[in-house]
């Protein structure tokens, strides 16, 4: 199959880019130094590419996430780094033989544990991003109370989400510090062997957390592209030029082809004007009918706007990847 007989809209990965966002993290950050966060491409076989290289614990956003990746054989070490109410599906999959750690925050989500036969937690800590997260000073408490409850605390984690994006490197590795001071100082009270945060903007920099949640470096988008990181736009959504005026040609993928919530996606031979619905409008103009590349500015909500992948390599459709871990 070749690039130009598919049909679009459609989500496309460049393999040899791939590749290389996944031998650049791997030589950074090898082994269980990375937990790569599958939210970010909800794709089990892409997922299977990071084990090859090294990384075979996992973060997941979702329980329909760690049962994906569990019946993929893809559990032996799995967070869900996520605050859930019921976890009896979570329990299953440990019945199961998967091992699965789920984040807590509160007493309700110990005892959702419990309820649900998870047996190991980790402490939630708010470290700056207005979310999930207990406090600092509660973390220890609420580690005492899960301990009281047969669970196993396997230490802490904090997402600096308000700081992976800052465009200023300087101004990102200090609030980076800040964030990651607090981390430590709720880990000084909770134990375990383990300090979970990071993501791709700050991969690099994060030296305190000794595991890192990236999963963005992967596939890449502008949001991240802005900071200088050492990986390549690796994923792509495919759109025709169904349209065309004097000044603007209209694509046939738009807001329901992109996560939005970090503007607009770029073209790299023009500038997108705006999305609606089924279009893009680009200019300058091209002919009707042909193809346009389209980098998404938030690749996480990206994969989850499409049923699979095509893996490319120059002109050539090599494989075809389902996405198969939307959905909750």
């Amino acid at each position: 199959m070749l690039v130009a007989d598919i049909d679009t809209p459609a989500l496309l990965i460049d393999a040899v880019a791939l590749e290389e966002n996944l031998a650049t993290m791997a030589a950074a950050l090898p082994g269980t130094r990375l937990r790569p966060h599958v939210k970010a491409h909800k794709c089990t076989a892409l997922a299977r590419r990071q084990a090859a290289a090294g990384h075979r614990s996992f973060t997941c956003a979702t329980i329909r996430e760690c049962e994906g990746m569990a019946a993929a054989g893809l559990g032996e070490d799995l967070l869900l780094a996520n605050e859930v109410l019921d976890t009896r599906r979570l329990g299953n999959l440990v019945a199961a033989g998967a091992r699965v750690t789920v984040a807590v925050d509160s007493a309700e989500t110990i005892q959702a544990a419990v309820a649900g036969g998870v047996r190991e937690v980790l402490i939630d800590v708010n470290v700056g991003l207005p979310r999930c997260g207990c406090s600092v000073q509660d973390a220890g408490r609420l580690a005492d109370l899960a301990r009281g409850h047969g669970l196993e605390v396997r230490g802490v984690m904090g997402y600096e989400g308000h700081v992976v994006g800052l465009p200023d490197a300087a101004d990102r590795a200090q609030k980076c510090k800040v964030a990651m001071e607090m981390l430590l100082a709720a880990h000084a009270d909770v134990g375990g062997e383990l300090v979970s945060a990071g993501g791709t903007g700050t991969y690099a920099i994060n030296t305190w957390a000794n595991e890192i949640q990236a999963g963005s470096y992967a596939l890449m988008d502008t949001a991240y592209g802005r900071l200088g990181l050492p990986f390549r736009q690796a994923a792509f959504v495919l759109t025709t030029v169904v349209s065309r005026s004097d000044g603007w040609a209209v694509g046939n993928a738009g807001l329901k082809a992109f996560g939005m919530d970090h503007g607009n996606p770029q073209l790299a031979d023009g500038t997108v004007m705006f999305c609606s619905d089924e279009h893009v409008t680009f200019a300058p103009p091209r002919a009707v009918g042909e193809l346009a590349w389209l980098a998404p500015a938030h690749i996480d909500p990206t994969m989850s706007c499409h049923e699979r992948a095509y893996l490319f390599s120059g002109d050539t459709v090599v494989d075809i990847w389902p996405i198969d871990l939307r959905g909750w």
